[in-house]
């Protein structure tokens, strides 16, 4: 048994909306830590499904359903650059 397959579903979608909503956020492009933090923190907002496979995934779940995981991917990449760049400027007042 290969555990090293085993992987949280939505880390992959949450990367690459990262990286499509940072073309809206690109004074934070090369920021590495800033972008981890995004990525975490959308990631936390988002229900854990775990697969071994990518497949998997695609197998069972339907139209619908893969429409309704883009869009709370988005916002919760949104949702995740506002709550960082916040606490980040609340930090740099003090």
């Amino acid at each position: 048994m290969d555990l090293d397959t085993i992987h949280n579903c939505h880390e992959k979608a949450v990367l690459s909306e990262l990286f499509q909503q940072l073309e809206q956020n690109s004074h934070l492009r090369g920021n590495d830590a800033v972008l981890a933090d995004v990525a975490c923190v959308a990631l936390n907002r988002l229900p854990a499904r775990y697969i071994c496979h990518d497949v998997d995934l695609a197998f069972f779940q339907t139209v619908g359903e893969r429409a309704e995981t883009e869009r709370v991917v988005q916002e919760a990449v949104a949702f995740a650059f506002g709550f960082v760049q916040a606490r980040n400027a609340m930090r740099a007042r003090r």
